[in-house]
């Protein structure tokens, strides 16, 4: 039902945000830019931390960068992603679907600025199979995202 959470979340905001659904996985970064045709940086990864006072985080990123451990410890302290396991359970969607949309509870997002490179980008929709074209202010919009530079 992840799917249409974030079918739901899209419809209580008044949003025509159409979901792409495709036959094919695009559970990793590098399928999901094949199947989409786009470069992999369009991609926009959905990461859970538990932070060290085990508060819990979404960190979209574009699906090339890559945390950077000083950078994230001086915006964040210390963090630790969660176990594949945990993130379903945690966020509503699984792993290879995250997104900031439709979650199982309320989490706070932010959104590295990695994802300013791109006019717009693809994060999953709630399946392994699913996204939604979307620009980086849209979804710091929709989602009362946080911009931050840990990457």
């Amino acid at each position: 039902m992840s799917l249409q959470s974030v079918r739901d979340f899209f419809v209580a905001r008044d949003m025509q945000m159409p979901i792409i659904e495709l036959d094919v996985s695009t559970a990793t970064v590098a399928l999901a830019a094949e199947a989409h045709g786009v470069e992999p940086g369009r991609i926009a990864k959905t990461l859970a931390f538990r932070l060290g006072e085990g508060k819990i985080i979404l960190l979209v990123a574009s699906g090339v960068a890559r945390i950077d451990n000083r950078k994230f410890k001086d915006a964040f302290g210390k963090g630790k992603m969660l176990a594949p396991d945990e993130v379903a359970d945690i966020t509503g969607h699984p792993v290879g679907g995250v997104c900031p949309f439709g979650l199982a509870q309320e989490i706070p997002v932010y959104l590295d600025q990695s994802l300013n490179n791109y006019d717009e980008v693809l994060p999953a929709a709630g399946s392994i199979n699913s996204a939604v074209r979307i620009t980086p202010a849209m979804i710091a919009s929709v989602t009362a995202g946080t911009w931050v530079d840990v990457c």
